[in-house]
């Protein structure tokens, strides 16, 4: 008998559903609605290809980017399943072909962009043909407060009013309360039953630093990371700053490409195509990239500068790892990042409400970047979970904190900012801590205020981190509508009085280089949702030696190099080294269909390089 399980291990070569999963098909198997939020490479794919393969009619997918459309086309199609998409880059005359399919019941899953969806001809088609369910992927697209916002996304509740019967489902990776709020009462999702799974990413490492030279100590962390081979994502806030960054890097060895909303739809598309199908590059982009990214084997992500909030962080570094493999998210920020961010702030068309929303989320995002405590206990506390324990995979907890009180060096610096008028940059008032003698100071005459000189026992870099850590905490605020200066805010009267002290975290050195491992700690969730660590050991030839095999099948048909095996699946093959078929189908992502198109190519493989060691 046909059940989900079945078509777990024949189509998608998996043994058990990972969390939730199983709950989530059954609802939907059953013609019920839900609303699903799951973490990035959490496995929210299978929570509706496989109800859409048990039901009678053709599952139709509404998903916001081209490119990832065509990416589950593709792996779906390495599966045998019968797949297809609809959007803009389609030419008529496939159009029209895929339409008729759709008609005759001859697809299992159909992506459609939400533009053509919603035209009265598509919909027209729909009710002619049967539908399995709606997929609603990345439903944080209805919140208008969202950079990923989708006009087309707030008109989908059509679908229930139109189809009532028909079951949907919708999902997304990022959504904090207010934004799930928006996704129900947008869809029309009151009756859905939610499923909410641990946003924990537990093997990517979050490393935080101060900005001192950013793309030098980008470089050191390229370097000290053994990221040379790897493909990565570089977030620059700026197009100029992604172009100069791309550039550098190339200039610096690195295969580096830059994307943002400026460049010509023919390069956008051509270097978004080369990150997909080669194995490392690093894309330098905007946050214009990334969102629908099925690139699997992404193995770091940096941030050049601070991104608005926690949620847009989390969903940029959940891009990482989502093969479960070992991956970093790393950032540098400064003064300078949260000085842009809030005059963008105040400059937009948002209304006072959001604009103090979105101050206080930028204010949690400080909060994240300067606290001493595990960082995974702190992002995932933002999200309402509870996690007890130091995770062990993030700068604080592998490289501990000091902290040294700051009572003293504060009161100066909130001093000086008082004395100066509350209307100077931060780099005027550590010269004046500094006693140092330029133009500005004479011209003020700030050589003559008694906070002159009195911070010289600390470097510019430490007076740095101090003003940085006193407006992370609220002490002090940027005047955002004249230059840039700082002032004082009611919360510094305490410092100033020494009514109350407070402890600055010590910055830490730049990293070491680490040496190259041997293994790989893959993390694997059970069906009951508990998290367990894999070591599997590399040999490192013969898994380059698959993965050029791989290349190779990949480059004959057109596709990325992970739609035919993700890189986890290649680490156990050449871990367990398979000489049987039999063998080969017990690899997790081995189903049926990659069995008989791939299974003798990769086991000669396997044995031609086991005989050539026993030879040598």
């Amino acid at each position: 008998m046909l059940t989900p399980q079945k078509l777990l291990h024949d189509i998608f070569g998996y043994s058990t559903f990972r969390g939730e999963q199983a709950a989530v098909i059954d609802e939907l198997i059953h013609g019920r609605d839900v609303l699903v939020l799951m973490p990035t490479g959490g496995g929210k794919s299978l929570c509706y290809q496989i109800p859409a393969l048990m039901r009678t009619g053709v599952g139709i997918i509404i998903s916001p980017l081209i490119a990832l459309m065509q990416d589950q086309v593709d792996a779906l199609l390495q599966l045998g399943v019968k797949a297809a998409c609809l959007n803009s880059s389609i030419a008529n005359k496939t159009a029209y072909q895929i339409e008729q399919q759709l008609l005759k019941g001859e697809l299992d899953l159909l992506y459609v962009a939400p533009e053509r969806l919603m035209t009265p001809r598509f919909l027209q088609l729909l009710e002619q043909s049967r539908i399995a369910l709606f997929a609603i992927d990345e439903a944080h697209c209805v919140s208008q407060w969202g950079h990923d916002f989708r006009p087309e996304y707030v008109q989908l509740s059509i679908l229930h009013e139109r189809f009532p019967n028909v079951p949907r489902i919708a999902l997304t990776a990022t959504a904090d309360a207010i934004t799930k709020r928006e996704i129900i009462e947008r869809l029309n999702l009151q009756q859905a039953r939610e499923f909410t799974a641990s946003f924990d990413r537990p093997n990517i490492r979050y490393s935080i630093n101060q900005k001192r030279s950013a793309r030098e100590q980008l470089l050191n962390f390229l370097e000290t990371n053994n990221h040379r081979e790897n493909a990565g994502i570089v977030y620059c806030l700026s197009r100029k700053k992604v172009e100069e960054t791309a550039q550098w890097l190339t200039e610096k060895g690195w295969l580096a490409l830059p994307y943002h909303a400026g460049l010509n739809n023919q390069t956008r598309q051509q270097n978004q195509q080369r990150f997909l199908r080669e194995e490392n590059i690093i894309m330098v982009a905007t946050v214009a990239f990334g969102m629908g990214i099925d690139k699997s084997n992404v193995r770091f992500v940096a941030h050049l500068d601070l991104p608005k909030n926690i949620e847009g962080y989390y969903q940029e570094t959940g891009r990482a790892g989502r093969d479960s493999l070992p991956a970093d998210a790393w950032m540098v920020y400064g003064l300078s990042d949260v000085i842009t961010l809030r005059q963008m702030l105040e400059s937009s068309e948002a209304n006072d409400e959001r604009k103090r929303l979105e101050k206080r989320k930028l204010t949690s995002l400080l909060g994240f970047c300067e606290t001493t405590l595990c960082r995974r206990q702190v992002l995932l506390n933002y999200f309402g979970e509870a996690y007890i324990k130091a995770c062990g995979n993030c700068d604080n907890c592998l490289n501990p904190v000091e902290t040294w009180d700051g009572t003293v060096a504060a009161q100066k610096a909130l001093s000086c900012v008082y004395r100066t008028g509350q209307r100077f940059g931060v780099k005027h008032i550590i010269d004046v801590l500094s006693g140092k003698d330029t133009p500005q100071i004479k011209r003020f005459c700030h050589h003559q205020l008694s906070t002159y000189g009195i911070g010289k026992e600390y470097a510019s870099q430490q007076w740095d981190s101090i003003f940085r850590q006193l407006v992370a905490a609220g002490y002090l605020t940027v005047d955002i509508e004249g230059y840039g200066g700082l002032k004082l805010t009611q919360e510094s009267r305490a410092i100033l009085k020494g009514e109350q002290s407070i402890a600055f975290r010590k910055d830490p050195p730049p990293a070491t280089k680490n040496k190259s491992s041997k293994k790989f700690t893959k993390i694997k969730i059970s069906a009951d949702g508990n998290q367990f660590a894999e070591e599997i050991s590399i040999d490192q030839p013969l898994l380059q030696l698959l993965k050029n095999v791989r290349m190779q099948l990949a480059r004959e048909q057109g596709v990325p190099p992970y739609v035919i095996f993700h890189d986890s699946t290649l680490i156990e093959m050449q871990a367990k080294r398979p000489q049987t078929l039999a063998a080969f189908s017990e690899i997790s992502g081995v189903g049926q269909h990659k069995l008989e198109h791939y299974g003798e190519i990769f086991l000669a493989s396997i044995r031609s390089f086991d005989g050539f060691e026993k030879l040598s």
